[in-house]
């Protein structure tokens, strides 16, 4: 069902789609699946409760912020069930992603009240400037399906707390994930058309929002290729964007660190959700003294890796997405392979008859040519280069359009300073794997992202700026 105006309905042309389970390729549910028609309805809806909502104060907004995310606490073994099936990851990261989920709406709840202004000292003295911040308005928020909750939360939670009304275009693909959380802001009570919910065409509903002047930004959550499709839409109608697009992390691993702890965490890292992760460890460039032996460690780990349903308490690596993705990453494997010298260790499993799995490989003696090294994988490989000096790791890292996610590896201060100076990327973890926080800004460079999620700066990607300047005082 999709939710418009406070209420679940069918789709205007009464189209529905069906939700696949990756894992056994079985239909989980039928959902509808509407148009532009539906986007129009739900556009009104969201621009005649702005109109109330923005009057409401960051006290009132935090109180159904905070009974959102406390429905979602209650309710996260169902939840999180529903996100397994649809999505395939395993039971344990799907229960992460609500509770991250859960905490986004309550730090925002809190954060809303600090949308503070500022007096500025003018230069006459008859007058006075003061800056504030007033909520945007309709936000079109459009998100990707590798985190069906998180993507979706860390945006809805901002753009409500700053005073902005939503309409949410989750994808077909792991729509149930954003159905709970919508039902979970039902039982809140938040009023009708500040919150809307979307399943459809994706083309349609995106030109509805690009060409409505009531949607005053779009929030996008995806491919680099459809990011820029909507930046060459808003700039015809000055639309608004924020944009986290695609990743290619590097990881930077020196030879002064604990091999096998640090070879152990990087597979651990990088399967995440199957490798399906925009800031996923991609490009493996390791000091040539340690090469050898860390790879050994990466293959010992490797073998570890237990692919299976994510309901089952021992898997830890689920199907990927689609059929469409599993080629992909079959592709770029058999294409990576072709350098003369390349080598690959493939853990050694028995496949599901069923389902979109691909095991994780590791593919060394490579060149930093490599397919791997340039193309986002999205998916279980792990390419591995070796280097000689930090001004070769940096040059190695630096030689990719995207700029999301780095990651650094070494015990030494100097180093740790030297990189971080250095790398091109929005986020950089340092001796860490997990560099993203409810608390702090998620935003990527170059072709990787447009604005921010999550922090402060993640509030005020949905409000605008106003100077009020006053003069005659005296």
């Amino acid at each position: 069902m999709l939710y418009i105006n406070g209420r679940w309905t069918a789709a205007v042309n009464q189209h529905t789609h069906n939700v696949v389970n990756p894992f056994n390729e079985e239909v989980i549910k039928n959902v509808a699946y509407g148009n532009h028609q539906d986007a129009l309805l739900a556009i009104e809806a969201a621009q005649v409760a702005f109109e109330t909502w923005k009057q409401t104060t960051p006290y009132e907004r935090a109180t159904l912020l905070k009974a959102t995310a406390d429905h979602i606490r209650s309710n996260i073994e169902q939840y999180a069930n529903t996100t397994v099936c649809e999505s395939g990851k395993p039971l344990i990261e799907a229960k992460g992603e609500w509770l991250v989920s859960a905490n986004l709406f309550e730090w925002y709840a809190e954060e809303g009240k600090r949308s503070y202004g500022r007096s500025i000292p003018a230069q006459k003295k008859d007058k006075r400037m003061t800056v504030i911040y007033q909520p945007m308005g309709v936000v079109g928020a459009i998100t990707a399906w590798n985190f069906p909750v998180y993507n979706p939360a860390r945006c809805w939670a901002a753009a409500l707390a700053a005073g902005c009304t939503v309409i949410a275009k989750p994808s077909e693909f792991t729509p149930l994930s954003a159905i709970h959380l919508v039902e979970s802001m039902h039982a809140a009570g938040i009023p009708a058309g500040v919150m809307n919910l979307l399943i459809g065409d994706s083309d349609e509903i995106g030109k509805a929002f690009l060409n409505n002047p009531y949607v005053k930004k779009i929030s996008f959550t995806g491919s680099t290729r459809v990011g820029k499709l909507l930046i060459e839409g808003a700039a015809k109608t000055n639309t608004k964007l924020s944009l986290e697009m695609g990743g290619n992390a590097p990881v930077i691993i020196m030879d002064d660190i604990d091999i096998p702890t640090v070879a152990k965490g990087l597979i651990t890292a990088k399967l995440r959700n199957a490798g399906q992760v925009c800031v996923s460890p991609q490009r493996i460039y390791i000091q040539r003294k340690i090469y050898a032996p860390f790879i050994e460690a990466m293959k010992t780990s490797l073998n570890e890796v237990i692919l299976g349903h994510g309901l089952k308490a021992d898997t830890t690596m689920g199907p990927l997405i689609n059929e469409k993705q599993k080629h992909w990453v079959e592709n770029l494997l058999q294409e990576s392979l072709k350098e003369p010298n390349a080598k690959v260790h493939t853990l050694q499993c028995q496949l599901p008859s069923k389902g979109y799995f691909i095991p994780p490989s590791i593919v060394y003696n490579i060149s930093p040519q490599n397919i791997l090294c340039h193309q986002e994988i999205f998916g279980p490989l792990i390419p591995v280069v070796p280097f000689d000096t930090k001004q070769e790791a940096v040059q190695l890292a630096n030689d990719t359009p995207y700029g999301l996610a780095a990651f650094i590896w070494t015990n030494h201060i100097q180093d740790a300073y030297y990189f971080s100076e250095r790398i091109e990327s929005g986020l950089l973890g340092i001796n860490e794997w997990v560099v993203q926080a409810v608390e702090a800004p998620f935003g990527g460079w170059k072709q990787s992202g447009i604005g921010h999620e999550c922090g402060t700066e993640g509030l005020l990607e949905y409000m605008e700026k106003k100077l009020i300047s006053i003069g005659g005082i005296l």
